[in-house]
Parts: C-alpha cells; structure tokens; sequence
C-alpha cells in the first residue's frame, strides 16, 4: 500500500503506540487494496490530514496483511473508519463518504 501525505500505515506490530498512546484523537481507516470505495478515500483522508493536523492524526490499516487489530475490532466492511480518542475507538463509520460529511461526523469526537 502506498502511504499517503501526512497518512501513516500502521500494522498489527505498531498499533498499539501509533494508535493507543497517540496524544492526538487518530482516525483510522481499516482498508485494504482490492477496495475501489478505499482507494476513492485517498485524496479525502489526505486532504483531513492536512487540514486538521493539528486537531487529528489520519493512518490506515491494511485489513488483509493485519489481520489481529482487524479481528480485535471486529471490521468486517471496507472502508471503516473509527475514531480513537485516549486509546479508545468511540466512533465508527463505515463507508466511503464525502470530506464535508466526515467532517460534520467526525466534529463531536475532535
């Protein structure tokens, strides 16, 4: 998978400090490469992780090649987006979506 500007991959190894002791509220999209909606989310998850950088940090998960955080959280469909705010998921979406929507959902947890 290719990492997009100011999104970083994280993996089943590295999950646990990039997401759970990140300071930051972390939005995370559980994709994987067969998913045209995931792919279609490229430029809007880079855009918000520009835009918001200071408010959010923006990483992906590759469901196929980490399978344990995928199982943990139970993700069946493709793209996911959760939400962790002090190492806890408190939102989850599922589905590709317009930026302004995200944002409108993503308001109340950031």
């Amino acid at each position: 998978m290719i990492e997009a500007a100011g999104v970083t991959e994280v993996t089943d190894t590295n999950f646990a400090t990039e997401v759970i002791g990140a300071e930051l509220p972390v939005l995370v999209e559980f994709t994987a490469d067969w998913c045209p909606p995931c792919r279609q989310m490229g430029p809007v998850l880079r855009a918000l992780a520009a835009e918001e950088a200071d408010r959010l940090k923006v990483v992906q998960l590759d469901v196929d090649r980490n399978p344990e955080i995928t199982n943990a959280y139970k993700v069946l469909s493709m793209p996911t987006f959760m939400v962790f705010r002090g190492g806890e998921p408190v939102k989850a979406m599922v589905g590709a979506r317009p930026k302004r929507r995200l944002l409108e959902e993503l308001a109340d947890v950031i």
